[in-house]
């Protein structure tokens, strides 16, 4: 049996599993695995490393009625399958657009575009050419992402110290993945540099917290605030939609209007315009740029482009 079909066996499993297994009953109930303590444990470590490396969410819990107590693995199907997001064509158009100018270290990006249902032309490993941004993968980003989605406490290890931290956003900068944090320990907000996260991060259940409404204070700088050159001021339009969470993402003070429709304009300076530009494709058409018309001209030959090529 080759390490595939034992992974499939094993996603299997665990997805069909009511209650958590420890390793013991993994190894009993999964064919496929080696004889031999150790060479489970090393083939075992392997396949978990490789099912998060796939975006699937392992979850890992305590078996406190255990004798001796004992970690316990459990895929949620509530986690694993991806709901229909009900996207129209050209939704799906521009969510392949983003696959495609996107190289990740991993096949997520892609594998998702045809679970969406798209046909995707960016490949992983493919011609450098191809990609305008490139974007570093890690073990912990999954579980953390989710973290902050369902605002649930993770358990995490950092400069050799255990932390149970409530997890705000997750951000990227200068080519690092970057979480901002509170600490309820000292009462403060932290960051934290993702690939220094000892070992893996354990989520707690989630709606535990509540995420504040403005910028953590102390986060890192905004991807469009690096560069040379003078800053402009831009004036973005976003529907009500997509409204609240660019406030909570931004602040209060960014807000520059309020429309009867419940649609908000930022006022946002831009030093960086391709992160800029990348920020406001993220919302596809839900955002407009209003000002100055040099960016919005700017952007809409960039799309012309990007479709030519």
């Amino acid at each position: 049996m080759d390490k595939l079909e034992r992974l499939l066996n094993l996603t299997l499993t665990l997805l069909e599993t009511p209650r958590p297994l420890t390793a013991a009953e993994i190894r009993e109930r999964v064919p496929g695995y080696p004889e031999g303590l150790t060479a489970f444990r090393r083939a075992f470590e392997r396949d978990k490393d490789s099912l998060r490396e796939m975006g699937i969410p392992l979850t890992i819990s305590d078996i406190t009625h255990a004798d001796p107590p004992a970690e316990g693995y459990r895929i949620p199907p509530d986690q694993y399958y991806l709901q229909d997001p009900g996207l129209d064509p050209d939704e799906l158009a521009a969510v392949h657009l983003a696959a495609s100018a996107v190289r990740l270290d991993t096949t997520h990006g892609v594998e998702g575009l045809w679970k969406l249902g798209g046909g995707a032309t960016a490949a992983v490993g493919g011609p450098d050419e191809l990609a305008l941004a490139h974007l570093p993968s890690d073990p912990n980003l999954g579980p953390i992402f989710g973290a902050v989605a369902d605002r649930a406490q993770i358990e995490l290890t950092y400069n050799g110290r255990v932390r149970t931290v409530d997890p705000y956003r997750l951000d990227y900068r200068r080519g690092r993945w970057y979480l901002t944090a509170f600490d309820p320990a000292p009462g403060e907000e932290r960051n934290f540099r993702i690939d220094r996260i000892e070992g893996e991060v354990r989520p707690g259940p989630p709606h535990h917290f509540e995420r504040p409404t403005s910028p953590a204070p102390g986060g890192p700088g905004q991807p469009w605030h690096f560069g040379e050159g003078e800053a402009t001021t831009a004036l973005l339009l976003v529907d009500q939609d997509q409204a609240p969470w660019v406030r909570g993402h931004l602040g209060d003070d960014a807000v520059a209007e309020t429309r009867d429709d419940g649609s908000l304009v930022f006022r946002v300076e831009v030093v960086n315009w391709p992160a800029f530009r990348s920020f406001v494709l993220t919302f596809l058409d839900h955002a407009e740029i209003l000002e100055p018309p040099q960016l919005r001209a700017d952007l809409v030959a960039w799309l012309d482009e990007v479709i030519a090529s």
